[in-house]
């Protein structure tokens, strides 16, 4: 069986909304973030926020947090995409945007090719990796695991 690695990142805004004027330079680079991210080696899918739809609540019902999630061919194209892209120069910046999230505000995991994680699968992710540290079930950059056998 083929696998893919799912990312999820939750960000607590400094702002009440994204539309802060405190935001506007995150969200003036958000396009160019996620365009490199689209047509960057090993990128898979993200969920992508239709702009031209009513609002609807993110799976933890609160505005004030982004959450952002994508599946990759492997740990390997993420790190690349992460650490080595114009995408490092935004995140050197994320104290100018976002508070600080518990003791974990991503995390990395395994899922089976072909399938698409949901971001309430990936908070349940989240949680574990917060509660019980990096494992096979849910782990970092800091601490990765190989795809299951």
């Amino acid at each position: 069986m083929a696998y893919h690695l799912a990312q999820l990142n939750v960000a607590r805004m400094k702002g009440v909304s994204i539309e802060d004027p405190e935001m506007k330079d995150f969200r003036d680079n958000t396009d160019r973030v996620n365009e490199l991210a689209e047509s960057s080696p090993g990128f898979i899918w993200r969920d992508v926020i239709d702009t031209e739809a009513a609002p609807t609540p993110n799976a933890l019902n609160d505005e004030q947090v982004l959450i952002n999630f994508s599946v990759w061919e492997d740990v390997a194209s993420l790190r690349e995409f992460t650490y080595k892209t114009f995408h490092s120069a935004i995140m050197k910046r994320q104290k100018e945007w976002f508070q600080k999230y518990g003791t974990a505000h991503y995390v990395l995991w395994w899922i089976e090719a072909g399938t698409t994680p949901t971001a309430q699968e990936g908070l349940e992710k989240l949680e574990f990796l917060q509660k019980h540290g990096a494992s096979k079930e849910a782990f970092t950059f800091k601490e990765v695991y190989e795809k299951p056998e």
